[in-house]
């Protein structure tokens, strides 16, 4: 059973053990408490900091809540060099971009990097990087369509969900493999683009479970596409290498409170009424759990299935959306472990939650071109103190996103958003001194994001290193693993879990890893290479046909 949540106990300056923390024992349990105290040490001194909407840069001077020497030295930076200095990993070009900067804040800047956990791919990826537009090397002869994934597999799938599919699959075969595990059960399948590629991709049975039953209906409808296209190239004589058994898919949510009960909860939307739990009694049959970016709570329920259930050998999970997770008692999503929830000051607000989800390395890019997008969040602020100005009692409202805001004039922009907070345009000042004195700041608003943003590695390292000590505290076998290309989906870490040993499984993912990079003489070949993981049972190795290709 998981541990009861414990209530925050905010500290100005918290220390990093006390008699609330559990006995640490030796080894990488150790290590990895070490590194959750640090954080949460880390994030309390500069909570506010992380605690500011950068929408109130104006309207609470939060420029003046940096150290003076802070001010002084990121005042006129030009992006891209703030973003070789304070956002890209150490390195000759970061310290050469930092040099004249207060040791506080190369300080500040080292610290948060050394605690967050590795989210870039492996170095002899970096070559493909520099050749490749910063795409997988998969996407090397068509930045819409993997060159490692099956055509018919590709079908509407976006490049990011293919390259992220493709990967996890090649994760979930090898632990199913070396955990026994007889099923394997995706929750929170959406239009199963990840159980599509399990069942005909790798031949694994799969149930998708999903809680939209519109979702499940697309889902369906993609597997007969697929299997009327296979049946096609069957027919002509093709050697497809694909098994032709699809997924299951049940309608339903997992009830987290009951990992054996015999029925889900219904849908949403949807009629009530339930089915089978295809985590519930199965004799002897061993599950793998799987979730693929599973939205806030459900990410954690899967963990506490895998806790709960005999019957779930092992669990891989790729959360999201941290904002959404419960931090309140009795359905308390974080934290989740003992060691954490005996840290003072562990408590992490929505706010920096929400920071967690943020794409450090897409905003690096932007500073790196000095992209006029960087504009929004200061055109953002300044109209937040407008709002306040007319009606003090519109704080921080949510105003519905400006398409292409950047390429507009502030008072094009205004005049769009204003109406939305239920504001007359033409009743303000729009293009006042005050105004262009504000705007005249934007490099200012763009530094103390990037600040900001530099601390959102350090939450989302927390939120799932609680998560790998609540599994190590019940004597379980876990790693997290930087799984995805950052660039190309920054919630790029996978936490894997069993109740075998875990080393050989990691042994593996590293050669697979170092297969998929290493393969480019494939991708210049001209024609489409086999799927990576060996054809199904019962399914010859062929050259698949292009027949079926979606375009992007």
């Amino acid at each position: 059973m998981s541990p009861p949540c414990r209530a925050a106990r905010p500290s100005p300056s918290p220390p990093f053990a006390g008699a609330a923390m559990a006995a640490a024992p030796a080894g990488p349990l150790r290590r990895e408490q070490q590194r959750a105290a640090s954080i949460v040490r880390v994030l309390a001194l500069y909570r506010p900091l992380l605690d500011a909407y950068v929408i109130e840069f104006f309207a609470e001077d939060l420029w003046a809540r940096l150290p003076p020497s802070w001010q002084a030295a990121l005042a006129a930076v030009p992006p891209p060099r703030l973003a070789a200095a304070l956002l890209e990993p150490p390195g000759p070009a970061a310290a050469a971009a930092a040099a004249v900067w207060p040791l506080s804040l190369l300080a500040f800047k080292a610290t948060a990097q050394a605690l967050a956990f590795p989210r870039a791919p492996p170095p002899h990826r970096h070559r493909y990087r520099h050749r490749h537009g910063g795409r997988p090397p998969e996407f090397r002869r068509n930045p819409c369509q993997s060159a490692r994934l099956h055509p018919l597999l590709r079908k509407h799938v976006k490049p990011k969900k293919q390259h992220e599919i493709r990967r996890l699959g090649k994760v979930v075969k090898r632990l199913s493999e070396a955990a026994g595990c007889d099923h394997v059960v995706d929750v929170g399948s959406g239009q199963g683009h990840l159980s599509r590629f399990l069942a005909f991709g790798l031949g694994l049975p799969v149930t998708a479970v999903e809680g939209d039953s519109r979702l499940v209906e697309a889902a369906k409808r993609f597997d007969q596409e697929l299997l009327q296209a296979l049946e096609k190239a069957q027919a002509r004589g093709a050697e497809v290498p694909l098994s032709p058994r699809g997924p299951r898919h049940v309608a339903g949510r997992l009830d987290p409170g009951a990992p054996w009960s015999q029925e889900l909860l219904p849908p949403e939307p949807g009629p009530p009424g339930g089915a089978g739990n295809p985590l519930g009694p199965r004799g002897r049959e061993r599950v793998l759990l799987t979730g693929l970016h599973a939205c806030g709570d459900l990410s954690v329920a899967l963990l506490r299935h895998f806790v709960r259930s005999p019957h779930v050998a092992a669990v891989t999970s790729v959360a999201c959306c941290y904002m959404k997770l419960s931090a309140e008692p009795p359905a308390c999503s974080y934290p989740l472990s003992a060691w954490v929830a005996g840290l003072p000051g562990h408590a992490l607000s929505y706010k920096a939650r929400e920071a967690a989800c943020h794409a450090l390395e897409e905003y690096a890019g932007r500073l790196r071109a000095d992209s006029g997008a960087l504009r929004t969040h200061c055109y953002r602020a300044v109209l937040e103190t407008l709002i306040r100005a007319a009606d003090p009692s519109k704080k921080c409202l949510g105003v519905q996103t400006v398409n292409k805001a950047h390429a507009l004039s502030f008072p094009e922009y205004a005049r769009l958003g204003l109406p939305r907070v239920g504001l007359d345009p033409a009743a303000l000042p729009l293009d006042s001194e005050a105004v262009q004195t504000m705007l005249r700041q934007q490099q200012k608003v763009v530094a103390f994001f990037s600040l900001a943003l530099l601390l959102a590695p350090l939450v989302e390292t927390l939120i799932l290193l609680d998560r790998l000590l609540y599994l190590r505290e019940q004597g379980f076998q876990c790693a997290l693993i930087p799984l995805f290309d950052p660039q190309f989906s920054p919630r790029n870490l996978v936490l894997v879990a069993t109740r075998c040993p875990l080393g050989p499984v990691l042994s593996a993912l590293d050669e697979d890893s170092g297969e998929d990079e290493d393969s480019g003489e494939d991708e210049d070949s001209g024609e489409d290479v086999a799927l990576p993981g060996g054809s199904p049972p019962g399914r010859p190795q062929a050259q698949p046909s292009t027949e079926g290709q979606s375009r992007g």
